[in-house]
């Protein structure tokens, strides 16, 4: 049963934390739930990363770390090549050259399922969602997809740190809105266990207060040590929520560092393109 997209409407979100300036760095909880973080190191490399189609280059060399317990962004225009890393990112594109090393292991070559074993989970741009399981079935599936042990207490964490522990557990993914969909495709991801989490538009169709719940609950899973990538169009969330943005055009890093120092210096590229990539 393939998983698809979800209806549109609003939904709240739960969860709490401080500001991005005052988060705890959760460095160390992270290293210790495995052996692949390595201390000093980024849990997640990127280097000279290159995808090409035919004879167009859609990524051309692109370095990227990912900190333990902090949340980067990703930003540009439309044909930028964010997807396409975020994929690359994700095992379900190949590059044609480069690597992307989680701790100290290559897993350039690696699929998607055999990364998600590994700790990195992600969620869609376009909500992918099993539409006649109910929101506690969905959650279930990424805890056994995941590297818990015991994944009835691994969804059930997940469900309360989403506030979908009360009756929208019982109901099926079909008769939900956008926002409450958000939140399960989250909650799925996060029963797992990763240590690298991936978000490709998170705040997609969401409107202001499930925004900045969102951002609460993002910030919580830093604090607490998940690595975060996200992929966001939204520069308002981004400059709340980001300790380290890269922006890209054409295939390549062009501008990288603090949030407030990136986003509010000469524009990398213009509004009209924010959408894609």
């Amino acid at each position: 049963m393939a998983p698809s997209a979800g209806a549109g409407g609003s939904g709240g979100t739960a969860g709490a934390s401080s500001g991005r300036r005052g988060r705890a760095r959760g460095a160390g909880s992270l290293r210790r739930r495995g052996g692949l973080v390595v201390p000093g190191l980024p849990v997640l490399r990127v280097r000279e990363l290159r995808v090409a189609y035919g004879g167009f280059t859609v990524l051309d060399g692109v370095d990227l770390d990912l900190p333990p317990g902090r949340i980067t962004a990703v930003v540009g225009p439309n044909g930028a090549g964010k997807s396409t890393l975020f994929h690359c990112l994700a095992g379900t594109v190949r590059p044609v050259s480069g690597r992307v090393v989680l701790g100290e292991r290559d897993i350039t070559r690696l699929p998607a399922h055999a990364r998600t074993r590994l700790g990195i989970a992600r969620t869609f741009q376009q909500l992918a969602v099993f539409p006649t399981l109910t929101v506690a079935e969905n959650v279930r599936v990424g805890a056994e997809q995941g590297r818990v042990m015991d994944t009835g207490a691994a969804a059930e964490r997940a469900l309360r740190l989403l506030g979908l522990d009360g009756a929208v557990r019982t109901l099926p993914a079909a008769d939900l809105p956008t926002g409450t969909l958000r939140r399960v495709e989250l909650a799925r991801a996060l029963a797992g266990g990763p240590r690298v989490l991936l978000l490709d538009e998170p705040a997609a169709g969401l409107d202001t207060g499930e925004v900045t719940a969102l951002a609460r609950v993002l910030r919580a899973l830093a604090a607490d040590g998940t690595t975060l990538l996200v992929v966001e169009h939204d520069l308002d969330l981004v400059a709340d929520l980001a300790d380290t943005v890269h922006v890209m055009t054409a295939g390549r890093v062009v501008a990288s560092g603090p949030a407030d120092h990136v986003l509010e210096g000469p524009a990398e590229y213009d509004e009209s393109g924010r959408s894609g990539g």
